[in-house]
């Protein structure tokens, strides 16, 4: 098939439609993190914290709404991609910048470019490694996931009692701390795992209620709690494996 083919193919189906639900939600991520910027500009910290959480539910939902309904789409996929860029890359960069990093001068601003483009750059290898890395791994930090940790932090500091403004060095770190897993070739966990969504234990249902009246008793302490267990979960998993495969290396010189 040539170029030309594929490029009259793919101008076909954009004649037929495209698939309205699952682009809808997905435009409803894009609005939220539109309004983190504008909330973020307005020094409305605490509600563009929250914008970038619900935008992380919608980015979760429209994926699982396409394959459910079978209206997965090319379209949808860049459309997301995009939405992604701006909601979890962009706004949650403008969110530290105008909360804590702006004191810092051209430190501040020069470490939310570089949590933005190493962002953008996880993003983009994602899309071309989509059909080669395993469902039940992620390489590197998800933007998502480093964006719901940006806005814990933020919740986390006014639910202790902040207020205004912050300008303290660790936020600076974790910033540039985020930017480096997301460009890492650390392994996460993907909540996408199709066997998550399989019969499981009875167990994993209680502790599953269990865990969510906890979020719901105190969401700001518990989510930030979650978000940073996660994003330490990637380097743990890593030190642990290399010093298994360290064990396993010398225990095999040794019957050498």
């Amino acid at each position: 098939m040539t170029s030309e083919t594929v490029r009259t193919s793919k101008r076909e189906n954009l004649r037929k439609g495209v698939y309205l639900l699952p682009n809808l939600i997905t435009s409803g991520s894009l609005f939220a993190g539109f309004y983190v910027i504008i909330a973020s500009t307005n020094e409305n910290f605490t509600r563009a914290a929250w914008f970038i959480l619900l935008s992380a539910i919608l980015d979760g939902l429209d994926g699982k709404v396409a394959r459910l309904t079978g209206t997965s789409s090319k379209f949808g996929m860049e459309l997301d991609s995009l939405a992604d860029v701006v909601a979890f890359g962009v706004a949650p960069g403008v969110l530290m910048y105008t909360w804590a990093l702006k004191p810092f001068g051209k430190l501040g601003w020069l470490a939310a470019f570089l949590y933005v483009v190493c962002g953008a750059l996880r993003l983009a290898r994602f899309n071309v490694q989509v059909e080669t890395v395993e469902s039940k791994r992620f390489i590197g930090l998800p933007i998502p996931a480093a964006a719901s940790i940006v806005a814990t932090c933020v919740l986390l500091f006014y639910e202790l009692g902040g207020t205004g403004t912050i300008k303290k060095v660790s936020v600076v770190v974790l910033v540039v701390l985020l930017a480096f897993l997301m460009v890492s070739n650390i392994r996460y966990f993907s909540l996408k795992d199709p066997e998550l969504f399989k019969r499981q234990p009875f167990m994993m249902l209680v502790v599953a209620i269990l865990l969510l009246i906890v979020i719901v008793a105190q969401p700001e302490i518990m989510l930030f709690v979650i978000g940073m267990t996660y994003m330490a979960s990637g380097p743990v998993g890593f030190l642990l494996g290399r010093r298994g495969k360290k064990v396993a290396h010398d225990a095999a010189d040794s019957a050498g």
